[in-house]
């Protein structure tokens, strides 16, 4: 069965220290690996690790700037979750509301 990368993204999010750093990209992109690591209890190593399975999930896209290497938020792959996982099955649900509303406005 040919890999859609939904695999990686799904255990890159598995876990809450890879969520906390997509959270601190969201608030603020291209921050360094020192900026990213001051905020966590965790060794520069760890936060290493951590980053790279963000980067193998499409997660993260990093760009050398000078000295620095900046890390990137990728929100596409999480999109792409979304289209394929969440939308079809709200669909159903929100079309039962439609139509609720369709008919609660019919009554007199």
């Amino acid at each position: 069965m040919p890999s859609d990368g939904s695999d990686k993204v799904f255990k890159a999010l598995a876990d809450p220290t890879r969520r906390l750093l997509l959270d601190r990209l969201f608030e603020r992109d291209g921050r360094t690996l020192t900026e990213l690591e001051s905020e966590l209890e965790m060794s520069r190593f760890g936060v290493m690790k951590h980053l790279k399975v963000l980067e193998e999930a499409d997660l993260v896209i990093t760009r050398k700037q000078g000295r620095e290497k900046l890390h990137f938020l990728n929100p596409v792959p999480i999109q792409l979750i979304h289209d394929r996982w969440i939308d079809k099955y709200t669909e159903r649900q929100v079309s039962a509301l439609t139509e609720l509303k369709r008919r609660l406005e019919e009554q007199p």
